[in-house]
């Protein structure tokens, strides 16, 4: 039975003292979830174990910032980024994100980990919720996704230049 994507405007919140836990193979389909994220997602473990972790992508996310977050874990980088997520039903929840790439014992990336913890409420209001408002509509002028994200991806890259930070030090200067 296919879940509704609609969204409902309603915003599910977790405590201070819970992480979400998700891991994904080297293509993003998951590996495994732990039980706050199968709570806050409305999903079942047999409905996520195997399918993308888009599953959960909010479509008020913008696109450039999970092409920032795949650019670096792909290089064997650490990020940290804030996410709004859709639970099954259209309920959304934000999360501040630390996404690792796992290695095996040789040191080849093997998959990906990602711990997620109760963004500061001032933060996401007073700078990411704006900032992301503009880059979905700088996103959603172009009828071409792939133009859409780029136009949006070099607003980013303007706004860390003008910052003189890298992603990871503008996002740390925030927490």
């Amino acid at each position: 039975m296919a879940k509704d994507l609609s969204l409902t405007g309603v915003e599910r919140f977790f405590d201070d003292n819970e992480i979400i836990v998700s891991k994904t193979d080297l293509k993003g389909r998951m590996t495994y979830v732990n039980d706050v994220f199968l709570r806050l997602a409305d999903y079942t473990e047999q409905e996520c174990l195997g399918e993308p972790h888009s599953k959960i992508r909010n479509p008020n996310m913008p696109r450039c910032i999970f092409k920032l977050l795949w650019d670096v874990i792909q290089d064997g980088r650490e990020l940290f980024a804030y996410v709004v997520n859709r639970s099954a039903n259209g309920d959304h929840y934000w999360v501040l994100a630390h996404v690792t790439p796992s290695k095996d014992t040789q040191g080849n990336v093997i998959g990906y980990h990602s711990n997620r913890r109760v963004p500061d409420r001032n933060i996401l209001e007073e700078t990411i919720m704006p900032l992301y408002t503009q880059l979905l509509a700088e996103e959603q002028k172009y009828p071409n996704s792939k133009d859409g994200m780029a136009a949006s991806m070099a607003m980013v890259t303007g706004l860390l230049k003008e910052s003189g930070k890298e992603y990871d030090e503008f996002i740390a200067g925030l927490i």
